[in-house]
């Protein structure tokens, strides 16, 4: 029998002795070189002030059949477009910003910065578009929204964060979430900012909106948000459909798996994690930016529900922002793009031409 040390960190689901986590790990049993038919085992003392009682039931064993999840290698190969200057993903070029914020732009420019206040050393002339991504997107999928937005004048940051950041909050997103408020806060922005969020990035803007509610000096941030877009947008009450769906799409057996453990997680670990989630999602419906939304969803979709949505939709109504929805009858969770794609580029542009975004106005669609 061999056995493998397989890193979930790779995928972002566990951290091993960080922050005071001990003695987790993560082993696979494996009969053969090929494909992983073996046990998954999640066990730990998560945390030292725990009670005995509480470690004790901490330190469990999930069983599951594993599969092997190739990641595909090699550089992305686009069309060309004969006698067109439009950007294509070819020509996206990725810039770092922070381990977890990236920005996407069309030409070569300076992007440094001080690293303390994350203040560029060249200011942006153009507006911004903040995406805030799903989990475990793909720098391949998010360079074809990238190509959309550069095309209509935008510059385009990306944040992201993993499963392990999203589990543990306070070390996590909070600390993602502080960075991208640092960033705007200490930029000018004058031309104004954009969001488009995708499910659970919907998450990381409420502890954004946590940390601009905690210190005066941020409030400014929220005058500069022009308009807000929210693509299958999670209620967090739905991470333990989301997580393992965004982790192990292809494999329903480990998913089942996962989703025990998250469950079990978000009641065992609720001063660690859960109560932060409650509180994003209160700010999330209760105090977001007053500029116009747009919500993109289908009836399909088991994360980003359409009665969630819903939801969110009368609560900004009643608080007095305009919030307009698309619904699809059918389109996978974050997939509404690739399966409605003119729709969604049309639904894109009509917004943002709805905005108050100075000198701007909608380029002929991609």
């Amino acid at each position: 029998m061999l056995h493998v040390s397989y890193r979930l960190i790779s995928r972002g689901l566990l951290r091993p002795n960080t922050f005071g986590y001990r003695n987790q790990c993560l082993k696979l049993q494996t009969s053969s070189s090929n494909q992983f038919s073996g046990i998954v085992q999640l066990t730990g003392n998560y945390r030292p002030n725990k009670s005995t009682e509480q470690q004790n039931n901490a330190a469990g064993t999930v069983s599951v059949i594993v599969e092997t999840h190739r990641r595909r290698r090699g550089p992305i190969v686009m069309s060309s477009r004969n006698g067109s200057s439009k950007p294509t993903l070819a020509t996206i070029r990725v810039s770092s910003l922070t381990k977890n914020m990236h920005f996407y732009s069309a030409t070569k420019r300076n992007w440094d910065k001080d690293s303390k206040s994350l203040r560029l050393n060249e200011q942006l002339d153009r507006p911004l578009v903040l995406i805030l991504a799903w989990l475990q997107a793909t720098e391949k999928h998010l360079r074809k929204y990238a190509e959309f937005y550069v095309e209509q004048g935008f510059e385009v940051l990306v944040a992201h964060i993993s499963p392990w950041q999203l589990m543990w909050p306070v070390h996590g997103t909070q600390a993602v979430a502080g960075d991208i408020v640092k960033f705007l806060r200490n930029n000018d922005l004058e031309r104004g900012i954009v969001l488009h969020g995708f499910s659970v990035g919907g998450y990381l803007w409420g502890e954004c909106l946590v940390k601009i509610h905690e210190d005066e000096a941020n409030k400014g941030v929220m005058e500069k948000i022009k308009g807000q877009i929210w693509d299958s947008a999670a209620d967090i009450t739905e991470i333990p459909v989301g997580v393992p769906h965004a982790v192990l799409p292809k494999n329903p057996t480990l998913q089942s798996a996962l989703r025990g453990y998250i469950t079990y997680h978000l009641k065992l670990f609720h001063e660690e994690a859960t109560q932060y989630y409650e509180k994003c999602n209160k700010l999330y419906f209760n105090e977001p930016a007053h500029c116009p939304a747009l919500l993109l969803v289908s009836k399909t979709d088991p994360v980003g529900t359409e009665a969630a949505n819903r939801r969110l939709m009368a609560t900004w109504e009643s608080i007095g922002i305009k919030t307009t929805m698309k619904c699809w009858d059918r389109s996978p969770h974050v997939g509404h793009f690739h399966k409605h794609r003119d729709e969604y580029i049309e639904q894109l542009l009509s917004h943002l031409s709805s905005l108050n975004i100075a000198g701007y106005s909608p380029k002929a669609k991609l």
